[in-house]
């Protein structure tokens, strides 16, 4: 054979092998399957049966029901060591039909904190898993023998070697925090190739601090490694790279999350058919979750009012999914003890439609103006459920029984109310409303604390406008101590108060308010200005109250009062004490020499304790004081009164002093906090405050309270009815 021939077959064998790579990279990577739903899997906690992983299904990547009604898909004793499996991964192959999945051998109860091994596991049908333990000291011996915690291991497929790199945290037993380290899993996804190495450095002087809960996700042909740093200020960093196993530099020390109270495992993914991104994450301290999105991975926003589920996950990871694979879950584990069936008329009041699985009955509160004779839920199933009957029913006669049937199993009878219910007023969370009747724009305004954050970390305020006192209008936020709007407060917008003041020939409009001092101190009280009910409000650079009169407590929910007998104006706070003081003629100070303590004296401590949230009104000749008692997170929160001669008390506390207070008949609790409103010309008065749902109860009272309006009457003595607080709410108002 001549020198050709050997280099003509020495090429064609080149360009053989060379087509056979790109066929195996081709048969790897095969183009994606279409995904329309979402499976998540998770874990719910750290007791007993607790450390196993469940599965949970959604339609739009915002609402999850549990699977197998919330029970473990696995059990842990068979795949584990421990007997505890925690922080599930779950991870769709690059040939788009195998699914990968990984966690923390772990079982809190025996081993506290300190584990040695993670699972790895295989699929074809995210049914039946193969499963492997990889015990790191036993495995790697000579470089991680003193490793005492392996945590939170997640899978990517590194393309550029058509293998699978499994990344976690790992820490030894004195030698170092948390690093996160890296390897690729052998083959058979059994094992890994070679002992792991660390893959992500931070800065230099984070080296001390434990950096854990990786989880990586290619962007605009880089990667992005979102984890748990405790660096600075601890919570969710972001470290960017354009190569997948080194170079990762972090972006900034600020936290990517949308908290203040400690958060841990975060879970990314893209919504199907969107080019928005989900960034969850676990707040393990407050026993919720927290779901954010971008479009640009960097900057995040809350969506916890879009989100809903029926269980409580821990660490977990969300994957999309086609139909058919979302329909082998739930013929698989699809239950009638908790039908997946959902109800997405817009015109419900979302947060209040109450599923009562155990009664098999529905309550769809609607909005406003709807007409029940012609009312369609638009129930929807997620496939293998269904419902009958379809379209427009009318509500007006009873209930309507629906038939939910699940595919091959059986079917179920439900019994579907309708109400056009008036409570709650505002369309999502919020508390301690301040409403105000202006007389410049002949229109009612309801100035809540912003809900839906964990810790009571709201930080922006809005305002709502309304003709009736029922039909409200969503004016957009007035506030924002995120982009700057208050020089001093960084955060904890708490309830406001606001007063109309007649000058000159218009009308200003004094907003005040707390918020976190950003130079120290703990909360405080500012005071913003505006023209206009809506704004644009101008805060002072300052707080206005920076001290307890008492020397200890909160300087929190301000409360200005104009008094119609003299035309002063005040202002009152305190929590667990009750301040006054007379405001300056320009509205933005106060008299110091005025201060005064009013803490109400005698009487019961359970009727009218003093605790927060005082509001001020002047009726024919008595200054009534209202307050509210108890923790904001308690069912027994409510609101009780005294009255005064004066502005300035003292207050006598009221034989009867209980205003409003909790109805669990009618699962209504915590109310309180609350402001009042009178018909302008006559006596005929309102009162405006929070509540806590039945259905929310336990699920934490900083984020979950509901603005309420019930109508407050006077007894012909001058002393105030108990309001028994309602689901109907009022009637319009002329």
């Amino acid at each position: 054979m001549n020198k050709s021939t050997t280099r003509l077959i020495a090429a064609i064998a080149k360009c053989f092998m060379l087509f056979m790579g790109l066929v195996s990279v081709v048969s790897c990577t095969s183009k994606p399957p279409q995904t329309e739903a979402y499976l998540f899997a998770y874990f719910i906690g750290n007791g007993p049966g607790e450390e196993a992983i469940r599965y949970a299904v959604s339609t739009d990547g915002y609402n999850y029901r549990a699977l197998n009604n919330n029970q473990p898909i696995l059990d842990s004793k068979k795949i584990s060591t421990s007997g505890g499996v925690r922080d599930p991964h779950i991870l769709r192959g690059a040939d788009g039909k195998t699914f990968y999945m990984v966690a923390t051998d772990l079982y809190v109860p025996e081993q506290g904190w300190n584990n040695y091994a993670m699972i790895l596991m295989k699929s074809t049908d995210l049914i039946n898993w193969e499963t492997s333990v990889i015990n790191i000291p036993e495995t790697y011996p000579d470089e991680f023998a003193n490793v005492d915690r392996v945590w939170a291991p997640q899978t990517i497929y590194d393309e550029a070697t058509g293998k699978y790199m499994v990344y976690f945290s790992m820490k030894d037993k004195g030698a170092h925090p948390d690093i996160i380290y890296y390897a690729y899993a052998n083959k058979d996804f059994t094992g890994l190739e070679a002992a792991p190495e660390q893959l992500y450095y931070p800065p230099v002087k984070s080296h001390t601090k434990a950096c854990i809960d990786g989880d990586i996700i290619p962007f605009n042909g880089k990667y992005y490694l979102f984890h748990k740093a405790e660096d600075g200020d601890p919570g969710i960093k972001l470290a960017i790279s354009d190569k997948l196993t080194e170079g990762y530099q972090l972006v900034s020390d600020k936290r990517v999350d949308c908290q203040t109270v400690p958060v841990e495992g975060s879970g990314i993914f893209k919504l199907n058919n969107s080019d928005d991104y989900i960034l969850m994450y676990d707040m393990y301290t407050s026993g919720r979750y927290q779901f954010t999105k971008s479009s640009d991975l960097r900057n995040f926003s809350v969506i916890d009012q879009e989100v809903s589920m029926n269980f409580h996950p821990r660490h977990g990871t969300v994957m999309p999914i086609t139909m058919e694979e979302l329909k082998r879950v739930i013929d698989k584990w699809g239950t009638m003890d908790d039908p997946l069936v959902d109800v997405t008329s817009p015109e419900l009041k979302k947060l209040d439609v109450d599923f009562n699985n155990e009664a098999r009955t529905v309550y769809l509160p609607v909005k406003n103006g709807v007409d029940l004779t012609v009312f369609d839920p638009q129930f929807k199933c997620i496939p293998g459920f269904s419902v009958k009957p379809e379209g427009p029913q009318d509500f007006t006669k009873g209930a309507v029984d629906y038939t939910i049937t699940l595919d091959g199993k059986s079917d179920v009878v439900y019994k579907v109310t309708a109400s056009n219910d008036h409570n709650p007023a505002l369309d999502g969370f919020y508390a301690d409303p301040q409403v105000l009747y202006s007389n410049k724009t002949g229109k009612y305004y309801i100035y809540p604390t912003s809900d839906g954050f964990t810790g009571w970390s709201g930080y922006y305020f809005k305002v709502f406008s309304s003709d009736n006192l029922v039909d409200w209008k969503d004016e957009g936020k007035i506030l924002d101590m995120k982009a700057g709007d208050v020089a001093w407060a960084d955060g904890s917008a708490w309830a406001p108060t606001i007063v109309e003041k007649k000058v000159g020939d218009d009308y200003k409009y004094y907003y005040y308010f707390s918020g976190n001092y950003v130079a120290g101190g703990g909360k405080q009280i500012g005071v913003a200005v505006a023209d206009d009910p809506t704004g644009p409000f101008v805060a002072e650079k300052e707080p206005m109250i920076k001290e307890s009169p008492e020397g200890w407590g909160q300087q929190i929910d301000p409360c200005a009062f104009i008094d119609p007998v003299s035309g002063k104006s005040y202002i009152y706070w305190g929590n667990g004490y009750l301040a006054a003081a007379e405001l300056n003629d320009d509205m933005v100070s106060v008299k110091s020499k005025s201060i005064k303590v009013l803490t109400p004296k005698g009487g019961t401590n359970d009727d009218y304790g003093f605790r927060e949230g005082v509001y001020v009104i002047y009726r024919d000749g008595t200054y009534y004081f209202m307050w509210s008692v108890d923790d904001t997170g308690s069912p027994n929160y409510h609101v009780a009164y005294g009255t005064a001669k004066s502005p300035m008390g003292p207050i006598k506390v009221a034989k009867n002093p209980i205003v409003i207070l909790q109805d669990a008949a009618n699962g209504i609790y915590g109310t309180g906090h609350h402001s009042v409103v009178q018909v302008p010309g006559k006596d005929e008065w309102y009162i405006v405050y929070h509540r806590i749902n039945a259905k929310h109860l336990h699920d934490g009272p900083g984020y979950h309270r509901e603005v309420c309006i019930d109508k407050l009457e006077f007894n012909e003595d001058g002393t105030i009815k108990q309001v028994m607080p309602t689901v109907k709410g009022i009637d319009p108002v002329n």
